[in-house]
């Protein structure tokens, strides 16, 4: 969807009484088909980004910034900075979910 996005940012800002024609129609047809295929194939192949941010382990974790933070400081889930963007091995992650023990924090 981004390749979708950045498209049509690229041609101009887009207008509300503004015309689109077939071609346009069908262009946009093709970039949202070979994005969702992409998508799709990566499900399929259990392709899965390597290093996640923390909104994105927040989110599988349901758990919130401050119960991230203090996971992170105890030392039970492992991080990468790079500048000031933290970063979380997928790897690691499902690991700790897949893990019997209780992680209390």
């Amino acid at each position: 969807m981004e390749k979708v996005i950045s498209h049509f940012e690229k041609h101009g800002k887009v207008f509300r009484d503004q015309l689109i024609t077939v071609g346009d129609l069908l262009e946009f047809k093709d970039l949202l088909l070979s994005e969702l295929k992409s998508v799709l194939k990566d499900q399929i192949t259990g392709k899965t980004k390597k290093w996640l941010k923390a909104i994105e382990v927040r989110k599988v974790l349901n758990i919130s910034h401050g119960k991230l933070q203090r996971l992170r400081d105890n030392g039970k889930i492992p991080f990468t900075m790079l500048g000031n963007t933290t970063y979380y091995d997928a790897d690691k992650i499902e690991e700790l979910m897949q893990s019997p023990m209780v992680v209390k924090y």
